[in-house]
């Protein structure tokens, strides 16, 4: 990777007084980072107060306006589409999934509970076949492809632990129970796209439509071999990623110990043809809808629905959420371990902050600096949280791929000093 210099740097947006430090973190994050394209929005309260945009190759073609795949941090949105069916009575995290979908059963599947599917102890971590891209397309998932594969397939647990992070069969999951709820057999795409997004103008895409393929900025990882090679370099000499070699070795030992224990180790591929993280740049993956892998997004319109979400699920007098539903989604926290130490609450969002006696590094890592936050993050880079206390709603969405930054610090930065300054 070529890295830019610091004449190639494009930064535009704004941010409201008070919040002048933000931009600086932002543009030094452009010019010392492996960064490429970028974007950071915050809200508190319904007040937009940093909304900026950057390229670190000088990319003409890049705004404000372009959507990028946040990965995991679509598990959020699954979190919320799942809440307003709690928020509308057909749904219930304690229910089974079987009640809502009654072929899910066999091999243990009829005790599975929306809340294990949503805290990752569901037992379905990884498929022991590949998913052809295009079953995933929203019309060939209403024929019932995926789900019957689903439906069908047996359990399989960690040995020490029965949280397994489901880092694409949540969402996949999830969808064919949402649609099997929903009144009008809508997937998560469709949910986004006819209710939720319309009203907070939020640039938010599970499944795009060919017209919008054109509006993506791909996504680039960094090679493993630049990122370790970096690692090696101090900071006065210009390190482009945020660990060295040791705190780099730090974190990865805890989750290279858990590999021991996991039940995915031997599994294909997610999807048929897949030869790498690039392979979601391609159409036909966009294309389709896997909720926990591949929305497509602005940081605005991501900042927007955290913001709902922040402000108690109502958003300029339009309530999103009800009040009970809301509390019930942030409820019922447990701490497990899944090769990362994370607390998960029983409507799918992570709690961060608290830390258990002990905690190690990493868990340090991922919770010091988010303090108060509800959300995830995504592969690599993106954030998508919340924060009730302060009401803030945070994303930042950017294009290069950090993939050994596990717990996305680079843009914890930026909501570190959000906290400090709310």
């Amino acid at each position: 990777m070529t890295f830019p210099r610091k004449s190639d740097i494009q930064l535009s947006g704004t941010v409201v007084p008070g919040f002048e430090e933000i931009r600086r973190l932002f543009e030094e994050s452009l010019c010392t980072q492996a960064e490429i394209n970028a974007q950071l929005c915050i809200y508190v309260g319904e007040q937009c107060v940093v909304d900026l945009y950057g390229s670190a190759t000088g990319d003409d073609g890049y705004s404000d306006e372009t959507i990028v795949n946040v990965f995991s941090s679509g598990k959020s949105l699954e979190a919320i589409a799942f809440a307003s069916q709690v928020s509308d009575g057909r749904l219930d995290y304690q229910g089974r999934i079987c009640d809502y979908w009654p072929e899910f059963t066999g091999d243990g599947k009829e005790a599975i509970s929306i809340a294990d599917l949503m805290r990752h102890e569901a037992g379905l971590s990884a498929l022991n076949q590949s998913i052809d891209p295009r079953d995933l397309w929203r019309e060939n998932i209403k024929t019932n492809r995926v789900g019957e594969i689903l439906a069908g397939h047996p359990l399989r647990f960690r040995s020490d632990t029965p949280r397994e992070y489901h880092a694409i069969t949540r969402g996949w999951i999830a969808n064919e129970v949402f649609r099997r709820v929903d009144p009008a057999g809508r997937t998560i795409g469709e949910f986004l796209r006819d209710d939720l997004c319309p009203g907070l103008s939020a640039d938010v895409f599970v499944g795009l439509e060919d017209h919008q393929l054109d509006r993506r900025s791909p996504v680039v990882p960094l090679g493993f071999g630049t990122h370790l090679l970096q690692s090696l370099l101090p900071r006065r000499l210009g390190r482009k990623v945020k660990h060295n070699l040791f705190e780099l070795g730090a974190n990865l030992l805890p989750m290279l110990k858990g590999f021991r224990q996991s039940s995915t180790r031997g599994s294909p591929v997610a999807f048929a043809g897949m030869d790498g993280i690039g392979f979601f740049n391609e159409p036909v993956v966009a294309k389709g809808e896997t909720p926990s892998a591949n929305t497509h997004a602005t940081a605005s319109g991501l900042a927007k629905i955290a913001g709902m979400m922040a402000c108690g699920g109502v958003w300029q007098g339009k309530r999103y959420l009800s009040e009970a539903a809301w509390s019930q989604m942030h409820a019922e926290p447990v701490y497990r371990p899944m090769g990362m130490e994370v607390t998960f609450c029983q409507g799918g969002v992570a709690q961060f902050g608290g830390l258990e006696p002990g905690a190690g590094r990493m868990a340090r890592a991922l919770n010091v600096g988010r303090e108060g936050f509800y959300g995830w993050m995504g592969l690599g880079g993106s954030i998508f949280q919340w924060h009730p206390e302060k009401q803030i709603g945070f994303s930042f969405v950017p294009t290069a791929l950090h993939v050994l930054d596990f717990v996305n610090e680079r843009g914890k930065a930026f909501q570190a000093e959000a906290l400090r300054l709310v």
